[in-house]
């Protein structure tokens, strides 16, 4: 185990976790090892080469503004949403870039930003070229960079994250030797990776960032859910989580909780919806575990605080901690790059931690968390990342609708299910990376198939 919560949450902007986030981050590292190696000043300028999906979907998630902005300095976790298009408009004017603010180069876009729809780096889609030159155009650093998913970011011929496995009192690399782990030292999953996380930063401050996480989403739903518009891009796709929401306030819909018992799920769809159209409007939210699926997890911990009679913030804690160990397994084991496995590695894996969570959250056992975790990616096999122009609005807004019910549908079959069940969250982990890999490349976070295709020629 290698990965801390609060690497798969993490705060930043959209539209996309792995097309906006980690472009960003990577530029920035870049423009840090410049000043590192005290290159910074004798840079003249930066030319960016993006390969595969960076350049297929490239524009519709905003890589080209997300490399400017790393350039600049900028992070996901504290750049301002609304100072985003005035800052890159401000570096395309001037045809300048202020390298971290301190060295200005010149900049000119259609010069420095490359898109090879064509190509492919070797060890991920999601790859990205920075070379600096002098003012005589002689190469000074060069630094290749993945976009792995979720806004994690690995370089050069780094095929994975640092291990650092030592860190922690109780890793784990499966989901069997996770409920192990538990049933040996008596601990629940939330309270292993609890003490896990204790080994990094005192208790109070892993309490404090997880109540961090949970209001900036809940300031994501709200913001979602009174928003009103057009969502950018060019689709012309309005904001309908607002509308949505007014409507079951005022039961145009037949939407009584004490008449019709599933009514609760309609508000669960408007949760993850206002999230999804925040991101897709390059707002502030939480990757969880991506941008593309960030709108699942939030919605079911709203349900449960919301709708669940025997809730509290206790039960919001132990959610957000037994979550981080199914993403964990996931991040590890397989993948969450809809450009590497498609989106049953997002929205698929959102619905299987949040299920998890759910369980933990009303108190359920080890072994249903694990089989709630189950069941929900069991349903997601095989989806694909199709979206409509490369933007993160059709099919994906909706797509986290339907994932959030279906974590909550799974909570409740592993709640009430008795004795063991046929497929082990192992199992379904290795399937859902062995059918990623088998998936045809064009269905994969490319916009050259499915409805991004189908939906156009129509």
């Amino acid at each position: 185990m290698t990965i801390s919560l609060f690497e798969l949450f993490k705060i930043g902007i959209g539209p996309s976790s792995s097309h906006t986030v980690g472009p960003m981050v990577a530029a920035r590292r870049f423009a840090l090892g410049l000043e590192r190696h005290g290159l910074l000043n004798a840079t003249n300028r930066v030319r960016i080469d993006l390969y595969g999906s960076l350049a297929l979907t490239g524009k519709g998630h905003g890589t080209d503004k997300a490399v400017i902005l790393g350039l600049y300095g900028e992070e996901p976790a504290t750049v301002k949403p609304q100072s985003l298009d005035s800052t890159v408009d401000s570096v395309r004017k001037r045809g300048q870039l202020p390298l971290l603010h301190k060295h200005t180069i010149q900049f000119r876009e259609v010069e420095d930003i490359a898109f090879h729809c064509q190509e492919t780096l070797p060890l991920h889609s999601n790859g990205m070229v920075f070379t600096a030159l002098d003012a005589r155009r002689r190469v000074l650093w060069t630094g290749t960079f993945y976009s792995i998913g979720g806004g994690f970011v690995i370089s050069g011929d780094e095929p994975k994250e640092r291990d650092a496995s030592v860190r922690f009192p109780f890793p784990f690399r499966s989901a069997e030797e996770l409920l192990e782990i538990c049933r040996e030292n008596d601990l629940d999953i939330w309270r292993l990776i609890l003490r896990n996380e204790c080994a990094l930063r005192p208790e109070k401050e892993v309490i404090r960032r997880i109540d961090t996480i949970w209001h900036t989403m809940r300031e994501s739903i709200e913001r979602g859910m009174i928003t009103t518009g057009i969502l950018p891009g060019g689709l012309n796709v309005r904001r309908r989580a607002p509308n949505l929401a007014a409507g079951l306030r005022e039961n145009k819909w037949g939407a009584d909780t004490t008449r019709d018992l599933l009514s609760p799920l309609d508000w669960v769809s408007v949760f993850a919806m206002a999230v999804n159209e925040e991101n897709a409007a390059g707002g502030r939210i939480v990757t969880a575990p991506t941008n593309g699926a960030a709108g699942v997890i939030p919605a079911v911990a709203h349900y449960y605080e919301k709708f669940v009679p025997e809730s509290d913030h206790e039960g919001v804690r132990r959610f957000f901690l037994t979550t981080a160990a199914i993403g964990i397994l996931y991040k590890e084991n397989a993948s969450i790059s809809g450009a590497e496995v498609g989106c049953q590695g997002e929205v698929g894996v959102a619905a299987s931690m949040a299920a998890g969570g759910l369980v933990a959250a009303r108190g359920g056992n080890n072994e249903q968390v694990e089989h709630a975790a189950e069941i929900a990616m069991e349903h997601h096999l095989g989806m694909t990342c199709d979206p409509i122009g490369g933007l993160v609005q059709i099919p994906c807004i909706e797509r986290n609708a339907m994932g959030a019910v279906k974590a909550i549908n799974a909570c409740r079959m592993a709640m009430i299910e008795t004795g063991d069940h046929k497929v082990s969250l192992d199992q379904v982990i290795a399937t859902m990376y062995r059918t990623g890999l088998d998936m045809q490349s064009r269905y994969k976070e490319t916009s050259l198939a499915g409805l991004a295709l189908n939906v156009i020629e129509c």
